[in-house]
C-alpha cells in the first residue's frame, strides 16, 4: 500500500509522542496485520473505527498503511517496544502538530488537533517532548484513557494545572511553556 515520506515522519512523530521507544520495533513480538490493526483501533471511540486509516511501524522503523480509511483520523498500534499503551488515533490537525514537534519546528498557528488514546498512555516526562527515559526531575507519566487537544491559543492551557507530577485523574497540561503543550483530558 502507498505511504508517502511526509506521513512517514508525521507517524514516527506518533510514536515519539506516544513514548520514546526503549527497543526497535524489530525487538518486539510480531503481531499480525489484523493484530495491529485491532490494536490502533483501540484508541479510537466506536464511530471513527469504521473509517480511520490504520498505519504501522515496521521493523525498520519506516510506516506502512494497513487500511486506507476516509473520515481524516489516522490510527497507530501500540509499540510492543514500550513499556505503556500507546496507541493513538489522530486528526489532521494533530498529524501537522505531531509533524511540527518531530521536526522541532513551531506548530502551525490556528489548528487545533484532537487525538485519542482510549487504551491509555505513559511517557517519559510532563515537562520535556523530547526526553527518551525518566530521570531524577522527570518519571513515567501513566495516563489511563484520554484523549488530547494540541494547538489551542496559549490562554486555553491557562485554566488546567501544568505540574511536573500531574494527577493525571483530571485534565492537566503536558509539556506546558514548550511549543508543544496540549491538554490532556480523561476518559472512562
Amino acid at each position: 500500500m502507498k505511504t508517502t515520506t511526509l506521513t512517514r515522519r508525521r507517524l514516527w512523530l506518533v510514536a515519539l509522542l506516544a513514548l520514546p521507544l526503549a527497543a526497535t520495533a524489530a525487538d518486539a513480538p510480531k503481531m499480525s496485520d489484523a493484530q495491529l490493526i485491532k490494536s490502533a483501533l483501540s484508541a479510537a471511540p466506536a464511530g471513527l473505527r469504521a473509517h480511520a486509516t490504520v498505519m504501522a511501524m515496521d521493523d525498520k522503523g519506516a510506516m506502512r498503511t494497513l487500511r486506507e480509511g476516509n473520515n481524516g483520523y489516522t490510527c497507530m498500534p501500540d509499540l510492543a517496544s514500550t513499556p505503556g499503551p500507546d496507541a493513538m488515533c489522530l486528526d489532521k490537525p494533530s498529524m501537522d502538530w505531531v509533524h511540527a514537534l518531530m521536526t522541532k519546528a513551531t506548530p502551525p498557528a490556528g489548528k487545533v488537533g484532537l487525538m485519542y488514546m482510549l487504551a491509555g498512555g505513559t511517557d517519559a516526562s510532563n515537562t520535556d517532548p523530547f526526553s527518551q527515559k525518566p530521570s531524577a526531575k522527570d518519571h513515567w507519566i501513566k495516563t489511563g484513557p484520554h484523549v488530547m487537544i494540541a494547538g489551542a491559543d496559549e490562554a486555553f492551557y491557562d485554566a488546567y494545572p501544568k505540574n511536573a507530577d500531574p494527577d493525571t485523574t483530571v485534565p492537566y497540561v503536558m509539556w506546558a511553556g514548550t511549543p508543544y503543550q496540549h491538554l490532556m483530558v480523561p476518559v472512562k
